[in-house]
């Protein structure tokens, strides 16, 4: 599908575009996503029908736009919330369009795939159940680049259905065409913390997951089974009278932190000088957390 044209053709029509080939239907959220008893339910809306001044991108677009839906896609959003810390987006996100300037209901993204670029075209028409989204929703409600990027993914990968459970690495490979390296904790490098802070240093894209059987069960510690995080930070601090080691994780339901050491109101921090502790400590409840 060529984009350009495909606007041009609506805009001259004056009409929204239709996406026939993954329509406002269930076959595009898939067979067994949904109980077949809400399956009945859904409406697809297109932003402008949800807000009446709807933006593409609202101030910077950042890990934190993103609130996971009721789909076990964590993995896509934490490879996400990745490339938008390191300021990639614009490979996947083109900026040649809106909902101000030559709006036509039409949007692309662009992913690699198969050892090139593809540009995914896809019209604006959103998921909801009783005016709830179903998948990834805006933290800021006017602000519409996750929903539209999560649905261009679906496209390509055929259903929404199809982004229930996936590997992150598999992810930031689309979002990137880079090379990626994995490490099980089981049996880590022993160097693996100097390994994160020259990735840190190199803005590399990073991201961690947990194991579980049981997927989305959170943890009394406040870890979540079978989930996928973003890796935002490496730093070794002083701490006491010796040096410490930490990481910064971003969690893609935008909620849901770890309440162990170094968490948002750990004593650790006690022990951390002001300086030090001014540039990296945070109290917000936003999915992130040392």
């Amino acid at each position: 599908q060529d984009f350009s044209r495909l606007r041009a053709s609506c805009l001259s029509q004056g009409l929204l575009f239709e996406d026939d080939t993954f329509p406002a239907h269930v076959s595009s959220i898939g067979p067994n996503l949904l109980p077949e008893r809400k399956q009945g339910l859904v409406q697809w809306k297109r932003p402008i029908e949800l807000q009446g001044n709807p933006h593409l991108i609202v101030d910077g677009a950042s890990r934190f736009d993103i609130m996971q839906g009721k789909i076990g896609d964590c993995w896509m959003l934490a490879a996400l919330g990745s490339l938008t810390l390191q300021k990639q987006l614009d490979n996947v996100l083109p900026r040649d369009q809106g909902f101000q300037k030559d709006y036509a209901g039409i949007f692309h993204f662009r992913f690699w795939h198969f050892g090139e670029w593809v540009d995914v075209v896809i019209d604006d028409r959103l998921p909801l159940i009783n005016g709830n989204y179903l998948f990834v929703h805006p933290r800021t409600s006017n602000e519409f680049w996750p929903s539209l990027l999560e649905k261009a993914y679906a496209k390509l990968r055929g259903s929404y259905e199809n982004l229930h459970g996936g590997y992150i690495s598999d992810a930031l490979v689309d979002f990137t065409g880079g090379v990626q390296v994995q490490f099980s904790l089981k049996d880590p490098p022993s160097d693996l913390e100097e390994i994160l802070k020259a990735a840190d240093r190199s803005r590399c894209l990073m991201g961690c997951s947990t194991s579980g059987q049981l997927r989305n069960i959170e943890l009394r510690n406040g870890i979540v089974q079978g989930h996928a995080y973003t890796i935002t930070g490496a730093k070794e601090i002083r701490y006491k009278n010796g040096w410490q080691h930490i990481i910064r994780i971003w969690n893609p339901w935008g909620c849901g932190e770890w309440k162990g050491p170094w968490s948002d109101k750990s004593p650790e921090w006690d022990y951390v000088e002001p300086k030090c502790r001014e540039e990296l400590y945070r109290q917000k409840e936003d999915g992130e957390f040392w």
